[in-house]
């Protein structure tokens, strides 16, 4: 039997990814079923033409390895070309409005990946452009790495709907955008954090009231043991992150209890696996007995992103 290229919906044409906060769960269902389809099916012929003719544009203000690399072999797998702007080799870096940008490649390109340091700035970009804008991380959400994060549980459990997952550390960008993500697909989301690097309370509120109507739930809890126990999976990010403007040594001596070690793994249950967006710093928010052990899926997260990306750009761009 021949496979085929699912066709693309209609109505995630032309849509952009800022936070996932507009999307629904019936739409962010859909890019993940056709990222599990792309990832079962990759030498489909039909794939390598899906953005023929299309051109998109990739502005890096930050350093990044996984998500300019998968975006670039995604975009250039679907068939589409890909411009890289480095933030400092632009009109950006020497200061043009974010406006005056957003008009102008809105002319020569159908769509824009940009990992920026505000989130405001990918949200003036959207409101300006007359083309997809992609969020690849800012300060405030990384939504491609939570859905990633969501197909990587997706295949080792079966399902999403009514999973515990637990995040300890930072209540970082990672923080926010598992909390969307999980209240969108009916997730029992709990953030272990100390009250001082909690997530944005406006952001905490929403997700809650997300949750309430998807069956999930989502619980912020100080202590790590607490927010663990009887998770089917435990993530961890750095605890700081890129930008972040606080003194680094006595923020990471105030989060070493929110490490996630082989002890505090076992509060999970058996099965649960290890998640992480990495880069990771071993020793720090993670033990390398456990990025390395057999409950880590870290790999299969970074995989991933390939198939999530891919299937946004061809929801979002495919005529």
């Amino acid at each position: 039997m021949v496979e085929r290229l699912q066709e693309a919906s209609s109505q995630l044409k032309g849509r952009s990814v800022i936070s996932l906060m507009e999307w629904t769960p019936t739409e962010i269902k859909k890019i993940l079923s056709t990222a599990q389809w792309m990832k079962a099916n990759p030498k489909v012929a039909e794939m390598r033409y899906a953005l023929a003719g299309k051109s998109v544009a990739m502005i890096f203000e930050l350093p990044s390895t996984r998500t300019r690399v998968s975006f670039h072999v995604g975009i250039e797998g679907l068939g589409a070309s890909v411009v890289l702007l480095n933030w400092e080799d632009s009109q950006l870096g020497r200061g043009e409005p974010i406006s005056d940008t957003a008009r102008v490649l809105s002319r020569y390109v159908d769509g824009i990946v940009v990992r920026a340091r505000r989130h405001d700035m990918v949200q003036d970009l959207k409101k300006w452009a007359d083309v997809p804008v992609f969020n690849a991380l800012t300060d405030r959400t990384h939504p491609f790495q939570a859905l990633a994060d969501a197909l990587t549980l997706w295949e080792h459990a079966g399902h999403l709907g009514g999973l515990k997952f637990s995040y300890v550390g930072d209540g970082n960008n990672m923080a926010h955008s598992y909390m969307v993500v999980g209240a969108k697909l009916g997730m029992h989301v709990t953030i272990g954090t100390p009250k001082q690097f909690a997530p944005g309370p406006e952001l905490v509120a929403w997700a809650q009231a997300e949750a309430a109507m998807t069956g999930g739930s989502v619980t912020l809890v100080e202590d790590p043991e607490q927010a663990v126990f009887g998770a089917d999976a435990v993530a961890a990010d750095v605890f700081v992150s890129m930008g972040d403007t606080v003194d680094e040594d006595t923020k990471k001596a105030m989060m070493a209890p929110y490490q996630v070690n082989a002890k505090l793994m076992k509060l999970a249950k058996p099965g649960a696996v290890f998640m992480h967006c990495l880069p990771a710093h071993r020793g720090e928010e993670v033990t390398a007995e456990v990025l390395e052990g057999p409950q880590s899926v870290v790999f299969d997260q970074a995989e991933n992103r390939l198939y999530v990306q891919k299937s946004a750009l061809y929801h979002c761009l495919a005529d």
